[in-house]
C-alpha cells in the first residue's frame, strides 16, 4: 500500500501491518490514507475471509504524530483528524472480521485502531494510554466508552493513567493476553478458526451484532431474522447441516 501500511493476502487471510517502526508507528496523514485504502481494497476482495491487523517493531502505535502538526493551521489539523476518523471507520466497517494483534505501547490513536477492530489479542507487557486531553486535544471519547463504560472511560481520559494488558483484558479492550513470542501464532490460529466458517454467515453475524448494538432487543431480533433470511436464500446453510450430519461439525 505504501511506506506506512503493508497489505498481503495469503490463503484468504489479509495481513495489514503498520510499518513505521522508526517512529513507533505513530499515525500521520499518509498512514491514515494508506490504512483506509488497505481496508477498501480488502472489502473489494471476495477471497478475503478475515483480517489480522498488526504492527512492525516493539511498539504497536505510539499515537498521533504530533510533529507533523508543527507550523500547520487549525484547518489543516481539522482535515487531518477527519482523515483519521475515516481510517478508523474503514477498519470498523470492514465486511470481514478484523482481529488486532497489539504489543508494547498502545497510545491514543493506537487505542482507536485497536477498538475499531472486532476484537484484539495483546502480548504480555502491552500498555494502553488515552492521553488526548493531556495533549490539549480531544479523542477516544466514543469507542472507548462503548467498550468499557462511560465512567471508566472518563477516568482513563482525564488521568492519562496507563492500563496494563491484564486490566485491558478485564475491561474488554482485549479478549486474550498471550506471551510476546506467541502473539503471531495466536493471531494465525484465530484467523484459521474464523476462516473455517462460511463467509456469508460470518459477514451477516458481524453486521447483526454491530447493528443490534445500536438498538433495542426487539429491533435487534428483527435484524437477526433478516440475516437468517439472507442465509436461507443463499442456500449455503445446507452445507453446514450436511457437515454436521456427517460428523464433521464441532457442535456438541
Amino acid at each position: 500500500m505504501g511506506d506506512r501500511v503493508r497489505l498481503e493476502v495469503t490463503d484468504g487471510i489479509a495481513h495489514v501491518e503498520l510499518t513505521r517502526p522508526e517512529a513507533r508507528n505513530a499515525v500521520d496523514l499518509p498512514m491514515c490514507v494508506q490504512l483506509r485504502e488497505a481496508f477498501e481494497e480488502i472489502d473489494a476482495d471476495e477471497d478475503v475471509r478475515v483480517v489480522l491487523l498488526s504492527a512492525r517493531g516493539p511498539v504497536f502505535c505510539a499515537g498521533a504524530d504530533l510533529k507533523e502538526r508543527t507550523g500547520k493551521d487549525a484547518a489543516w489539523v481539522r482535515r487531518r483528524r477527519v482523515a483519521s476518523f475515516a481510517a478508523y471507520a474503514a477498519i470498523e466497517q470492514c465486511r470481514r472480521p478484523v482481529v488486532a494483534l497489539v504489543q508494547g505501547a498502545v497510545v491514543g490513536s493506537g487505542g482507536e485502531i485497536t477498538l475499531a477492530a472486532d476484537f484484539a489479542i495483546a502480548a504480555e507487557g502491552t500498555v494502553f494510554r488515552f492521553p488526548e486531553p493531556h495533549w490539549g486535544t480531544v479523542g477516544a471519547t466514543q469507542r472507548l466508552q462503548r467498550v468499557i463504560g462511560k465512567r471508566k472511560a472518563k477516568e482513563l481520559l482525564f488521568t492519562n493513567r496507563p492500563l496494563d494488558a491484564e486490566d485491558a483484558l478485564r475491561l474488554g479492550i482485549v479478549t486474550q493476553v498471550v506471551a510476546p513470542d506467541a502473539l503471531a501464532s495466536a493471531g494465525a490460529g484465530t484467523a484459521r478458526d474464523i476462516a473455517k466458517a462460511p463467509p456469508l454467515a460470518i459477514a451477516l453475524t458481524k453486521r447483526a451484532v454491530d447493528l443490534g448494538a445500536e438498538t433495542d432487543l426487539d429491533r435487534g431480533i428483527r435484524i437477526e431474522m433478516s440475516a437468517i433470511e439472507q442465509c436461507l436464500a443463499d442456500g449455503g446453510w445446507r452445507d453446514g447441516v450436511a457437515r454436521f450430519a456427517a460428523g464433521n461439525g464441532d457442535e456438541k
